[in-house]
């Protein structure tokens, strides 16, 4: 059997079944009593609710993994990537035009077979536990919009990288990192006033208490922004959040509607806080570093399997090309990807750390901050007792509380 074929098919069993474990190990590290932290916070009912909602979205991703775990599988094995390559040779386009037809089917395919399983989640599960807010005309049009500016811009990006890959062979991998930093970057000045505005709506906080606190805790930050702004989140979900976008003089400040429902002035300046400090510790551009780089590594190993024979024998295709070389790299650099995002969690979670601690000696307000994470927590019913190792493969943020030890540590 071709090496390239079990490689492949061996890390998408070996990762399934790695999954499927890990969620199991998290179920079973659900503790029925309410940790002594909580108590006066979550009251038994809700912390019970609260488990049954971590079940019910652990059943529905286990079974959309199942799902396509064995779909991606049998389509490898029937020579399904080759049936569609002979669909989008049919249309007589040149090789960027056939490539993107190639992936468009894939991508398109793909998203049409993950809607009933999206649909479930947003109106049945997240329906269930009080948190859905969105309508099936928002959702529509939620979906129509998305699918549009991914073939907008990824289109673009995909065509970029064919044509450099056709165009200079030994150099392209090169080329395509510079070209895609720009892009990121470019991205990253036209998403708060051009994609984001698309999808909700952003309006100017409004004179008051809260403008006031935030406004003068960013100056005594020496933290320059653009604006103050509420999101209307509610509309499509109970949920609530803060974050920050943009870069230099365009930064902005959003909260959730939601988030100002909530929170006291105290807690949200405490939880604008703790997102100025990953401005301030420089953990956005500590990222943005390693994802440049990370993505030169994926460039450069690209370069040695565009058009690898071997490869493309292990997909059962007939034909050999450089956009279809991109598809079946992703099978190849999963492992890598999964590795990387290790050290990226590593460091995400020590940021986070680094923040709440920024957020304390510079608020002065340690408990408002415990507060709000215990909000937060609450309204979300966000899973307090996660299993370590699903903390350390897949959580971005410290278990909530892990954060709040660390905090009163500081006190």
């Amino acid at each position: 059997m071709n090496a390239y074929l079990i490689f492949v098919i061996t890390v998408i069993i070996v990762c399934y079944f790695l999954d499927i474990i890990i969620e199991i190990l998290n179920l079973r590290n659900i503790l029925p009593e309410l940790p002594d932290e909580f108590k006066g916070i979550y009251d038994n009912e809700k912390y019970k609710k609260s488990q049954q909602y971590l079940k019910d979205n652990t059943v529905s991703g286990i079974i959309d993994k199942t799902f396509f775990t064995v779909l991606v599988i049998t389509f490898i094995f029937l020579g399904g990537f080759d049936y569609v390559d002979q669909i989008a040779r049919n249309f007589g386009f040149g090789m960027i035009g056939t490539g993107l037809i190639f992936s468009g089917i894939l991508v398109l395919a793909f998203h049409l077979l993950d809607l009933p399983f999206d649909i479930y989640d947003t109106f049945v599960i997240e329906q269930k536990y009080g948190f859905n807010n969105t309508t099936l005309v928002t959702y529509i049009l939620d979906l129509i919009k998305s699918i549009v500016i991914g073939i907008i811009l990824g289109g673009l990006v995909y065509a970029c990288i064919l044509w450099f890959f056709d165009k200079y062979q030994t150099w392209a991998w090169l080329f395509c990192w510079g070209a895609l930093i720009t892009f990121q970057l470019f991205l990253n000045f036209i998403a708060p006033v051009v994609i984001m505005p698309l999808f909700n709506k952003f309006i100017p906080l409004e004179d008051g208490v809260l403008k006031t606190a935030v406004e003068e805790y960013a100056r005594s930050q020496n933290f320059k922004m653009k604006g103050l702004f509420k999101m209307d989140g509610s509309r499509r979900s109970t949920k609530s959040n803060a974050y920050f976008t943009g870069f230099g003089k365009f930064r902005r400040i959003v909260l959730f509607d939601t988030l100002i429902e909530k929170h006291t002035v105290e807690e949200l300046v405490s939880i604008l806080a703790h997102e100025m400090g990953h401005h301030k510790k420089k953990h956005i551009l500590k990222a943005m570093i390693i994802a440049i780089l990370t993505s030169g590594f994926m460039f450069f190993l690209l370069s040695f399997f565009i058009n690898n024979p071997g490869l493309f024998a292990a997909f059962k295709m007939q034909n050999i090309s450089i956009y279809a070389s991109l598809i079946f790299f992703g099978f190849l650099y999963a492992p890598v990807m999964e590795i990387v995002s290790l050290f990226g969690n590593y460091l995400s979670r020590k940021h986070e750390y680094e923040a709440d601690a920024y957020a304390v000696r510079t608020g002065n307000n340690p408990e408002s901050m415990i507060s709000a994470l215990k909000k937060l927590s609450v309204d979300n019913l966000s899973n307090l007792t996660p299993h370590p190792i699903l903390v350390f493969l897949k959580y971005t943020h410290p278990p909530i509380l892990k954060r709040i030890e660390k905090i009163r540590s500081m006190m």
